[in-house]
């Protein structure tokens, strides 16, 4: 039997791949033992004992950004966060670790190199984290979502995606998605969101611009976030949702998106195809930019920087799209070429490779 322990978390970002990893290694072998390592603040630790796994902890231990007490206690915490690792890969005889970045994935890359077990290194951003980063430097697979990612030993696997994206015919099921939304499956739609919590510089653009996307002989569904305020006109055509739990349906019934650009919104939206214009959220390190490159340079997406987002650009930039049928049909061919649904058997294949087995996946493609 063959134990395998994914570390990472956090954030949806690191949770949602290792989730889909856990999944595929049970289906495949349900007698296998799936360990998942986190920390107690993160979202792992509701979402991960939610899918039936059994979840391990370990410290929080955040790298120090500039020279205080933290930092100098750094050293200390991190040797017992490794510690911690160490014990589990003992007691549970962990034979491989995938890790997913995190908090918890750069005690379990330290751990696992002086306990002589392979590593295998999952990276969604275009940006590496800094424990991948790390974890790359002796790993036995380096697996990254997008082309470019400058990471040692990367190949461009794809993302590890939800079953509802991967298995989704979006063409099957367009008459009921427009159903769900109160639209009309014969007529173009333009789907925009934000994530969980919406996006209010695209909240202000199109809650000046609706107007002119109807206008234009288009439908909208506009997803605000649980927070937004933005009031919902009730007007046939236009459908305002502050949380869309179906988002399968969402990109069923739409033929562009305007949205964020989270790892791993890019990589659901290019593996089924969809034509996209990306606003890169302008906090953090500059990735959602970057994530966004591949699909840009392929000719599948536009980009639109968050301070420039506005009624004005919507309805300069944007709604001439629209109207632009050639320029979609374009973008629709080019986006099919860059993302792929095989993320998640790209991933295991990676994990085969590290313990020594043929599998029937393999990713192919040098980063």
């Amino acid at each position: 039997m063959t134990t395998y322990l994914l570390a990472g978390g956090g954030t949806a970002g690191h949770v949602n791949p290792l989730l889909a990893v856990a999944d595929a290694l049970r289906a495949r072998d349900p007698e296998a033992r799936i360990l998942v390592l986190g920390t107690r603040e993160g979202l792992e630790a509701r979402l991960v004992p939610e899918r039936g796994y059994e979840l391990l902890f370990v410290d929080k231990v955040p790298f120090p950004r500039r020279p205080d007490k933290a930092a100098a206690a750094f050293p200390a915490r991190f040797r017992r966060a490794i510690a911690q690792v160490r014990t589990h890969l003992r007691e549970r005889r962990v034979d491989v670790v995938v890790g997913f970045g995190g908090y918890a994935a750069a005690p379990a890359y330290v751990a696992a190199r002086g306990a002589r077990v392979p590593v295998v290194v999952h990276e969604a951003n275009a940006k590496p984290g800094m424990a991948n980063a790390l974890g790359a430097r002796r790993a036995a697979a380096v697996g990254v979502a997008f082309e470019g990612t400058p990471i040692r030993g990367g190949r461009v696997v794809g993302m590890p995606l939800r079953r509802e994206v991967v298995d989704l015919d979006r063409a099957a099921v367009r008459d009921e998605a427009a159903q769900h939304f109160g639209l009309d499956p014969a007529q173009p739609t333009l789907l925009v969101f934000g994530g969980s919590l919406g996006a209010q510089r695209l909240n202000e653009a199109f809650g000046g611009a609706w107007q002119d996307v109807l206008g234009a002989g288009w439908q909208l569904v506009h997803v605000t976030g649980e927070r937004s305020e933005l009031p919902d006109p009730g007007v046939p055509g236009y459908t305002v949702r502050r949380y869309v739990d179906r988002m399968d349906l969402a990109f069923a019934v739409c033929d562009l998106i305007v949205s964020r650009a989270g790892a791993a919104t890019v990589s659901e939206i290019s593996a089924l195809g969809i034509p996209a214009v990306y606003v890169p959220y302008a906090v953090g390190n500059g990735e959602q930019a970057l994530n966004a490159g591949s699909a840009v340079r392929a000719g599948a997406a536009i980009l639109i920087p968050d301070a420039e987002f506005t009624a004005d650009r919507v309805r300069s930039q944007i709604v001439p799209l629209l109207a632009d049928e050639n320029r979609r049909a374009a973008m629709t061919e080019a986006a099919a070429s860059v993302g792929t649904r095989n993320g998640t058997e790209n991933v295991v294949a990676m994990i085969d490779e590290a313990l020594g087995r043929r599998s029937p996946h393999a990713p192919i493609t040098q980063a």
